[in-house]
């Protein structure tokens, strides 16, 4: 096991005010996935503790709006270095906590890493404009911070998925509110420490620990305008209805059951690793996780591929473990009623062996179910885990039929060689983020993430250019100096 988890029980404090410090709320153990033992512990923010640090962030954002954004940028620079310095400790925490094998807890943090250089870029780009619209007459926007923004963040990416948010909105200009994952904590720490280190004024960053009370808290203070949410598509839900119904802007991604379309002419080694690669990484644990493969014609030589790469994998270097035991007996159950309802299990889960000395671990290991029926729960319901189904369809038309039955819409990716092909599955995908020969389509920056139906609840995305406008606000500023000899309606 490459990942180094932490010996002795760590504390989970708040960061409120620059200061880290217990709640006093219930208290909540924090378990590694990994090998089942207690790795930290925590104590839930109450809602007056989530007030009193919402307040602080009020008072604390009014100075930093007027900090010019080259002089805040200064601080996600020193951000960036610090999180470069402790990248290989970062990584071990938020495997730790999260179950995932060290190269992915990495390259989690490299991902969250590209939107802080994406932030750090924001004050080289005309985020202004002025423009002369009539005889002595200009009009100009100014993009100004919203003022104090909260994030709800899940287990699955402790530190990506809050990088995603935080680097742009403190850049804008906001004082920003973490709650992080009760279940993964751990992370919030190290972040809350570098940015303190980084040199970020006090009371603009607040982690607040807890669950449900907490993120109520949250959403109900008054001083909180604008709320971020990644999770499930049933609590994406809630969140923005109560969010929005006090008249906050709200933008909630939830969860997802992403297609591949697999044709016959599709390169073989292409196809095999990227369709087993996008279902078993992360253990399945992400909303980009392809669910279910749409096999177009014949196609048993890619999934023999498929196989074949997912067979290789070994447990605990290859793949990680599953967030609780729970969940594992929820996959399982999964994998039986398939089978029961008509699937073939072409390789078993269930059958998989625990990495030698963590066996209290939760593990499962790669499954590919085969002739599932649309409309099944393998074939429709997010099982988030190493699974995926193979719905078999005559042509391209049915596969699209099929995809688009789900009320889901994240992502949906196409293997071909076929540009035609191609750019028919483009058009047709109802989803946020399509991929051609990629097996997990998450854009690069300045490219946004973000989904569509209800894999996304509000407008705009999450990251990238199409976020600015959620993290701001924009003033419309008309000026005239000066009488024209000659007018027109606009003058």
């Amino acid at each position: 096991m490459s990942v180094k988890i932490p010996t002795e029980v760590i504390n989970c404090q708040n960061f409120v005010n620059g200061q880290f410090k217990n709640a006093t709320g219930a208290k909540v153990e924090i378990v590694s996935p990994i090998n089942g033992k207690k790795i930290g512990e925590m104590n839930s923010t109450t809602k007056s503790e989530v007030d009193a640090a919402c307040e602080s962030a009020n008072a604390a954002q009014k100075l930093w709006a007027e900090v010019p954004m080259k002089e805040r940028t200064k601080v996600m620079f020193n951000f960036r270095n610090i999180l470069m310095r402790d990248f290989d400790e970062i990584a071990h925490l938020k495997s730790s906590e999260s179950g995932k094998c060290f190269e992915e807890g990495k390259a989690g943090l490299m991902k969250g890493l590209e939107v802080l250089e994406y932030a750090i870029a924001l004050q080289n780009m005309d985020l202004g404009g002025r423009t002369e619209v009539s005889r002595g007459v200009s009009c100009e926007y100014r993009r100004e911070p919203v003022g104090v923004v909260a994030n709800i963040t899940p287990f699955n990416f402790p530190a990506m998925v809050p990088m995603w948010t935080i680097p742009i909105a403190l850049t804008l200009g906001n004082a920003y509110i973490w709650k992080p994952s009760e279940k993964t904590p751990l992370t919030s720490i190290k972040i809350a420490a570098a940015l303190k280190e980084a040199g970020l004024p006090d009371g603009l960053f607040q982690v607040l620990q807890g669950g449900r009370e907490t993120v109520e808290g949250i959403i109900d203070n008054k001083n909180v305008k604008a709320i971020g949410f990644v999770g499930s598509t049933k609590i994406a839900k809630t969140v923005y209805e109560r969010g929005t119904q006090l008249g906050k802007r709200v933008l909630a991604l939830g969860g997802a059951k992403n297609h591949i379309v697999l044709l016959p002419d599709a390169t073989p080694d292409l196809a095999g690793v990227g369709i087993s690669d996008s279902f078993t990484g992360c253990a399945g644990q992400r909303c980009m996780a392809a669910s279910v493969l749409l096999a177009v014609g014949d196609v048993d030589q890619h999934i023999k591929k498929i196989i074949e790469r997912a067979s290789s994998l070994t447990l605990g270097k290859d793949m990680g473990a599953i967030i609780t035991k729970a969940q594992v007996e929820f996959l399982n159950g999964a994998i039986t009623r398939a089978e029961a309802a008509g699937a073939k299990v072409l390789l078993d889960g269930r059958k998989a062996k625990a990495p030698a000395g963590f066996e209290e671990g939760n593990w499962i290991g790669p499954t590919v179910l085969d002739h599932v029926q649309p409309g099944s729960e393998a074939a429709g319901v997010e099982l988030f885990g190493p699974i995926i189904s193979i719905v078999r369809c005559k042509d391209i038309s049915e596969a699209m039929k099929v995809e688009n039955s789900v009320e889901y819409g994240n992502a949906c990716s196409v293997f071909t060689q076929n540009g035609a092909l191609a750019e028919k599955v483009i058009r047709m995908a109802s989803a946020g983020m399509v991929g051609v020969n990629v097996g997990v389509p998450v854009p690069r920056e300045p490219f946004s993430f973000g989904g569509i139906n209800s894999s996304k609840f509000g407008h705009g995305d999450i990251t990238g250019q199409h976020s600015l406008d959620f993290w701001s606000n924009i003033k419309k500023v008309t000026v005239k100096w000066e009488k024209q000899n000659d007018n027109n309606w606009m003058s």
